[in-house]
Formats: C-alpha cells, sequence, structure tokens
C-alpha cells in the first residue's frame, strides 16, 4: 500500500527530476563562467604601463602614450619593415624624425623578432644601451608601434621616449653701447667744440683816442 503511493506520487509529479537537473546545470553553468573570469586578468597591461613598472623599479618616473611619438614610431617601424632592415636610418636621421614632438631630451630603441611586446621589452631590458634609453632620465612620454614585414615575416619594433619641452631659446639682449668713461668723455667734448679763429687768439686792439699830433703814422 505504501509502495503504490509513492510510485502515484512520482506518476503525478513527472517535472521534478527535470526541475532538479536543470539546477543542476545551471550552477555548473555559474561555477565555469566564474572560473573564467578569474583566470581572464581585467585589464592586460600595455607598453607604457610595463615600461613604467620597471622604470619604477629603478627609481624613474612613469610615463604615457603620446599621440605624436605613435605616429614617429610607426612611421619608423613602417620604414624598416618595407627596407627588410633594422636601422635606426631607416626612415631617416633620429634628429629629424623626433623634431615634430618638441621635446627637450628622446631616445629609440628598435628591434625584430618576437610578435609581441612584453618579450621584446625584455630583449631591450637585457641590452645595456637599450636599458639606458628606458630609463631615460625625466622621460614622461612614449610611442610605440611595430609593423610585420611582407618579405620576410619578421616584425619590426620601434619605441620612442622623450621627455620636456622643448623651449625655444631666448634671443640674445642688444648690447647697450658702452658708456665713456669721464676723461674721454671731456676729450669727446673738446673736439666737439668749433675750432677757435684766428681773432679769439690774438690781442684785441686798442681802444682809440685822439691825437694832439699824428706823425708818421705815430700818435703823440
Amino acid at each position: 500500500m505504501t509502495l503504490s503511493v509513492i510510485a502515484s506520487r512520482r506518476r503525478s509529479n513527472p517535472e521534478a527530476p527535470r526541475s532538479t537537473l536543470d539546477c543542476f546545470v545551471a550552477a555548473l553553468l555559474a561555477m565555469t563562467v566564474i572560473l573564467a573570469a578569474m583566470s581572464t586578468p581585467a585589464h592586460a597591461a600595455g607598453p607604457a604601463d610595463l615600461i613604467s613598472q620597471f622604470r619604477a623599479k629603478n627609481g624613474q618616473g612613469k610615463v604615457v602614450m603620446d599621440a605624436a611619438l605613435n605616429a614617429i614610431a610607426q612611421r619608423q617601424a613602417a620604414a624598416m619593415a618595407s627596407k627588410d632592415i633594422l636601422s635606426h636610418e631607416a626612415g631617416g636621421s633620429f634628429t629629424a624624425r623626433v623634431a615634430p614632438a618638441k621635446a627637450s631630451r628622446a631616445a629609440e630603441n628598435i628591434a625584430y623578432g618576437y610578435p609581441d611586446f612584453p618579450n621584446t621589452l625584455k630583449q631591450w631590458i637585457n641590452s645595456p644601451g637599450h636599458r639606458a634609453n628606458l630609463l631615460l632620465k625625466g622621460a614622461s612620454k612614449i610611442g610605440v608601434a611595430s609593423v610585420r614585414s611582407s618579405a620576410s615575416g619578421r616584425t619590426y619594433w620601434a619605441m620612442v621616449i622623450a621627455g620636456g619641452e622643448d623651449k625655444p631659446k631666448p634671443k640674445p639682449k642688444a648690447k647697450q653701447p658702452a658708456k665713456p668713461s669721464a676723461k674721454l668723455a671731456a676729450k669727446s667734448k673738446a673736439a666737439a667744440q668749433p675750432p677757435a679763429t684766428w681773432g679769439k687768439l690774438l690781442p684785441k686792439p686798442s681802444a682809440a683816442r685822439d691825437c694832439t699830433v699824428r706823425m708818421l703814422g705815430l700818435c703823440i
């Protein structure tokens, strides 16, 4: 009697097993989503973040991405990829290329090989010259770009780091004419006087007087 009642209840509520299964599947899916979110970083560190972290460990300030430097780096990477050559001169002289950034100090790192920036950065950190550029004193902005060569498949990287504003040099003040010394001024003043006339140098004639007797031009 008891068994039949139980069987009857199961037949009268056929949705009960299905609801339990749905709850289990839903819980499993929720756990999968949570685990995936935990394994994926919320924000992948970009070139500026990675370089800033390295600089902070070595007592230097933070850098941020700069549009002008990005454009300069992009042109350099494209020039190297098109010529398939690793050279600072591929896109022209560095001084001329970096001039639009109007920075008082700047440096450039280039590389090829790795398709990702973290490994490329490691190459630069392990190279004394490139490491020094990464730690450029007073730097505050960077530009990074990479271009893949269609000929060889190499990925060429260019990084430009800079800081400070290139302020125009003040124009030198016009030199004021030196004031003449008192002695020289006296000479100049004397020279400026009109020359003495002979009339002023000759003795003045004596005042005319009446003559009693005039003989041979003598007045007696």
